[in-house]
């Protein structure tokens, strides 16, 4: 691909993908001097990506590369970018950037009712609601667990961090572990992951996928955490072998999970995580804000004053890491 300039600086074209007519109107109205197209559907984003300089989607629809000459910078809105890997060496000097650090507080929210569900056994609760049955039961505090976070990028400090204004212990892991981590008791290199899992009474996956961590939790990971131990997967489903996950829940061999992603989505109906007593299933969301799509236009708009402006951009993605 060949890059474009066009004959005035602020002359670009910008291409929302999936987004609602009044983003766009607010965005004609701070970029006046922008030429703003909007594709509802696939057709539409194929008749018109030849003439965007700028794309913003949620995902990089590799299946109109080839006729994207003139395209020079992509806005993921989502942090993952791993909808554009497959084609990560074909695409020069494209400009990569994401909107990581919105969903952080969202999901540490996320993970932490996550954990008090499954630790205090609310499904429980439910049940007994539903039979109209009072059980009272003693609650143990979170304070003093020990949670485990794998994948300390902003998602996964955030979620280190709530853990520890519960009182948790918290460790983690991550690639560089000479910078220490605010919240993070302890930090563990990627190949002592193993270390991690033994010690951690909630194992929290937060990691982004890239070939290192397709597959990482499998059976013989599974098989070194507690049997105490709950695992809550917010990163991507092809993190976990979930057939070999499926196998601990029915064995014992951890106590729960608590699940947003899967390998394959949506989670097929016949999928016996539907039906887990230990086991709490969501599709997807704890990334989803009700103002999700205001906050990835806050991130566009700044990137794209930068852009216009000839400045470097905000959230741009290292491909060679994935990330």
């Amino acid at each position: 691909m060949t890059s474009y300039t066009p004959p005035d600086g602020n002359a670009v074209t910008v291409l929302l993908y999936r987004f609602a007519n009044e983003h766009a109107e607010l965005f004609h109205e701070r970029f006046p001097d922008v030429l703003l197209l909007t594709a509802k559907d696939a057709a539409s984003l194929d008749e018109q990506i030849a003439q965007a300089d700028v794309l913003l989607a949620h995902s990089f629809p590799i299946e109109i590369f080839n006729k994207a000459r003139r395209l020079r910078w992509f806005q993921c809105a989502s942090a993952g970018i791993d909808s554009i890997m497959p084609i990560r060496n074909c695409i020069g000097d494209l400009i990569i950037t994401n909107v990581r650090g919105i969903h952080g507080e969202v999901i540490a929210d996320y993970v932490m009712t996550g954990i008090a569900m499954m630790y205090w056994d609310f499904s429980q609760f439910m049940r007994d609601q539903s039979r109209n049955e009072w059980h009272p039961r003693p609650l143990a505090p979170l304070a003093g667990r020990m949670l485990g976070v794998v994948g300390l990028g902003s998602i996964g400090t955030a979620i280190a961090r709530r853990g520890k204004s519960f009182g948790m212990s918290v460790i983690g892991s991550k690639r560089n572990v000479t910078e220490p981590v605010r919240g993070v008791d302890r930090l563990f290199p990627p190949e002592n992951i193993a270390e991690l899992l033994q010690l951690s009474d909630f194992v929290v996956l937060a990691v982004p996928q890239v070939p290192e961590t397709v597959g990482l939790i499998g059976r013989e990971q599974l098989r070194l955490m507690r049997r105490s131990a709950v695992l809550v997967n917010i990163a991507r489903g092809s993190v976990v072998a979930e057939s070999e996950l499926i196998e601990a829940l029915k064995t014992g061999t951890i106590a729960g999970a608590v699940l947003d992603v899967f390998e394959r989505e949506p989670l097929s109906a016949d999928s016996a995580l539907w039906t887990m007593p230990n086991v709490i299933v969501t599709p997807h969301v704890a990334g989803w804000m009700t103002d999700y799509d205001n906050r990835v236009l806050e991130i566009f708009a700044d990137n794209l004053q930068r852009f216009i402006e000839k400045k470097p951009l905000r959230n741009v993605v290292d491909l060679t890491r994935g990330y």
